[in-house]
């Protein structure tokens, strides 16, 4: 009889627990010291700014990895809590030019970055001259032909990329003033090897003007008269380029359904910051590990939830990306390779910045937070983060949805590479600040009050989502051009 009571007596306190457990019950258990405690590691010294491909990005990975363990959480890739992918660079470590002969060096009379250098032995002795202004509308025949540009109100990079796609073969920028920064010897970071042709670099009004045929620095004055069209100058430039591979992974762990065990629900951030430039730390304190902090923190209280009863109708998957500041490349590579179907899963929430405040915000500062894409793809977006709102009464700012809004931040963060497969996103973002990108972005400067309200709004949402009886609607366009 003993033993009968206790299991019923057992039986008795689970069936109470799953009863009783309740979304705003389980928010409270985010708590601003929890956010705090992880947050000072994530973006502490040690870290060293998580820059992609990093050890500093390694040891942030395996503190992620140490926290889901501790929940038990199921890892999210065949067993493993990594899914990692391999990013490609090109890196330079010397380059030469001569222009009618003459020498001329790196830093002092030319800038290269590693993406734009040839290959091999560049040479070349007609020249076009584009002039200031030079832009993608223009009518000049430029096919296959190097350019030569000045310094105007186009800016270098439009100009170079309005070369591209007129058909030249590469672009000489001018510069009015000598850039300050050295040579990018390191190229972005991509998916394949560099096996780009198209050259460019910038250079000094003195190269500029043996380029031009002039036998010294042109004045002011005679930069703006000199004449669109064909020029004659023997060029010679080479670079000593290889191409790296920088290993990097995803981090992903789950809660899973037992009933709809085939759906899921994806809660994401990024984890990688800038990294350490010219010996000066970048913390990425708020970008973006108050996102990565807030994923560990609604992670957490879901696993809390669980063991008093809590069981989710789908999967609730947590996903920390790394590359998201060398162009959304780890969300990007799940977007291609995904683990668990994109048509399967109801939404993803993105969370990049949360816990501070955007200085421009005219509304109360300290009870808001910007949702970003919830006018897009699904209808039910705004409904269940209005009706979640009812127990926080934050200020839900939706302007940035404005497809006009010059910012495009519905493009510039995790989310976007589940919304271009279809996937009903929501975006949570504090805006921008003074210490946006800047090593002045650290722990005592975020506000883990305001951080806590916002985690908790998030978690309240995933939990209506996790727990509905259909997946959410796509019934919606997505109302904006499909490119970043």
């Amino acid at each position: 009889m003993r033993k009968i009571f206790i299991v019923l007596l057992s039986l008795s306190i689970g069936f109470v627990n799953a009863q009783t457990i309740d979304a705003n019950t389980a928010a409270k258990t985010i708590t601003a010291a929890g956010l705090k405690k992880h947050l000072s590691i994530i973006a502490g010294e040690e870290m060293q700014g998580r820059e992609t491909g990093t050890e500093g990005e390694r040891k942030a990975a395996s503190y992620l990895v140490s926290q889901y363990k501790k929940m038990e959480l199921t890892p999210g890739n065949a067993g493993s809590y990594r899914m990692p992918f391999n990013l490609y660079q090109d890196k330079l470590t010397t380059s030469s030019l001569k222009v009618n002969g003459t020498s001329y060096t790196l830093d002092k009379d030319f800038w290269i970055s590693a993406a734009a250098a040839p290959q091999t032995l560049f040479t070349s002795s007609e020249l076009f001259f584009v002039g200031a202004e030079f832009n993608d509308k223009s009518t000049l025949d430029v096919k296959g032909k190097l350019l030569i540009s000045t310094e105007g109100k186009e800016r270098a990079m439009s100009k170079t990329m309005a070369a591209q796609k007129l058909g030249a073969i590469g672009i000489i920028n001018i510069a009015k003033t000598n850039p300050t920064m050295p040579s990018n010897l390191s190229g972005r970071l991509a998916f394949a090897a560099n096996t780009n042709t198209f050259v460019s670099m910038t250079v000094s009004k003195t190269v500029g003007a043996a380029l031009l045929g002039g036998t010294k620095e042109f004045s002011d004055q005679e930069w703006e008269t000199i004449p669109v069209g064909k020029y004659t100058a023997a060029i010679e430039w080479t670079a000593d380029r290889t191409s790296a591979t920088v290993p990097s992974a995803n981090v992903i762990a789950y809660i899973p359904s037992k009933e709809k065990s085939d759906e899921y629900l994806f809660i994401t951030s990024h984890y990688d910051h800038e990294g350490v430039k010219n010996g000066v730390i970048y913390y990425g304190a708020d970008d973006d590990g108050s996102g990565t902090t807030g994923v560990l923190a609604i992670a957490e209280a879901f696993a809390q939830a669980r063991k008093k009863g809590f069981s989710p109708k789908r999967n609730i998957v947590f996903m920390n990306v790394s590359g998201e500041e060398k162009g959304l490349l780890g969300s990007k590579y799940y977007g291609e390779h995904p683990i668990f179907p994109m048509e399967k899963t109801t939404a993803d929430l993105n969370i990049d910045m949360i816990g501070r405040i955007d200085p421009t915000y005219k509304g109360d500062s300290m009870n808001y937070v910007y949702v970003i894409g919830e006018d897009k793809l699904s209808s039910d977006l705004q409904p269940i983060t209005d009706k979640v709102n009812k127990n926080y009464n934050m200020e839900l700012d939706r302007r940035f949805n404005d497809p006009k809004d010059p910012n495009r931040f519905y493009y510039r963060s995790d989310h976007y590479n589940f919304a271009a497969k279809g996937v009903p996103v929501i975006f949570y973002f504090n805006g921008t600040h003074a210490d946006y990108h800047k090593p002045t972005d650290r722990v005592e400067k975020i506000n883990f009050d305001l951080m806590e309200k916002r985690a908790r709004i998030i978690f309240e949402t995933a939990w209506e989502m996790a727990t509905r009886e259909e997946l959410l609607k796509r019934d919606m366009p997505l109302n904006m051009p499909a490119t970043r």
